[in-house]
Order: structure tokens, then C-alpha cells, then sequence
């Protein structure tokens, strides 16, 4: 149903802005303008906060049927797998895309043995489609009373709230 394709430099300054505009129509969906966890002007996600998460894992395309679908990146260390970011294009939301890429990456790395991934508290569609569509577990939540460890002071400052899922795989 979808393939994954290596990003290409030529495809990476798109690749942020359709990932920019996937997280971006989430939180407007949910708060409209309301919502201050904005890390940049209206973005939810920061150019520089994709940008890492490129430079530091690997990079992929999400297509179906010949058309950039969405996008996904994987930071493995030995059988330990970090999805940063995994996004459907907004149009092409609730046909099966993101549960149909992440059983292949699934099946790109099967020496993974563990696999977590971090998404805001508020949204209830990634909640959803990592519970109950990927099998993952809310084994954490981050709050200012138990900051993630990777915040700086000035994102604790933010009050920032993420649930961290884990995935043991069998």
C-alpha cells in the first residue's frame, strides 16, 4: 500500500515544510490560535527541531500510488528504535497510510527490540494511532513536575506535556 523511500537533499526542504504543515494542522484542528506550544511564529514544530531529527536519524518518504504521502524518521542505536517524527499529509488522512508505513519500518528494522516515540498531549489522533493502531503503551508522561530529560530550562519554562509510548516488540 505505500512504500518508503530514502529522503533525498533535493526533497528535504519539502520534506519539513509538508511535516511542518501535518503538525501545524493538528494543533490549529484542535485549538485553533489558542494554543501557545507553538515553537516558532505559527509553527508547531520548529524548522531546527526537524532538521535534527534528519541530520541525526534516518530519513524517509512516505508514498502511495506515486504521490508524497508523508514522511518519517528513525533513530536506531543497536535494538533500540526512536521514531521522531512520523506525519501523513492532511489530505490523505484515515486511509491506512500511517499504520501501512509504520509496519514497514517495523519491518525494515527487525532487530529492534524496543521502539518509543514521543507526541504531544493534545493530540488525540497520534494518541489514538499509536495505542490503538500501533500497539505502542503511554509509558510516561512529561509535565513541568516531571520535565522530559531532554528539555533545556527554558522548554520546562514553556510547560511543555508529551506522553512517551513504548513498544516492546515479540
Amino acid at each position: 500500500m505505500v512504500e518508503l523511500i530514502l529522503l533525498q537533499p533535493a526533497d528535504r526542504e519539502q520534506f519539513i515544510k509538508d511535516n511542518q504543515w501535518a503538525f501545524r494542522y493538528g494543533a490549529l484542528a484542535e485549538f485553533g490560535k489558542r494554543n501557545d506550544q507553538f515553537e516558532e511564529g505559527d509553527e508547531i514544530i520548529a524548522r531546527q527541531t526537524i532538521e535534527n531529527c534528519i541530520d541525526q536519524g534516518t530519513a524517509y518518504r512516505i508514498w502511495q500510488n506515486g504521490q508524497k504521502a508523508g514522511g518519517a524518521v528513525v533513530n536506531i542505536k543497536g535494538d533500540h528504535g526512536s521514531l521522531e517524527l512520523l506525519f501523513v499529509n492532511p489530505t490523505m488522512h484515515s486511509h491506512g497510510i500511517g499504520k501501512a508505513a509504520w509496519r514497514a519500518i517495523e519491518q525494515m528494522y527487525p532487530k529492534v527490540k524496543v521502539w518509543e516515540t514521543i507526541t504531544p498531549y493534545f493530540e488525540t489522533r497520534n494518541i489514538h494511532f499509536y495505542v490503538n493502531k500501533c500497539d505502542f503503551k503511554i509509558v510516561e508522561f512529561y509535565n513541568p513536575r516531571h520535565p522530559d530529560p531532554s528539555w533545556s530550562a527554558a522548554d520546562n519554562q514553556v510547560g511543555w506535556l508529551d506522553f512517551r509510548f513504548e513498544k516492546r516488540m515479540e
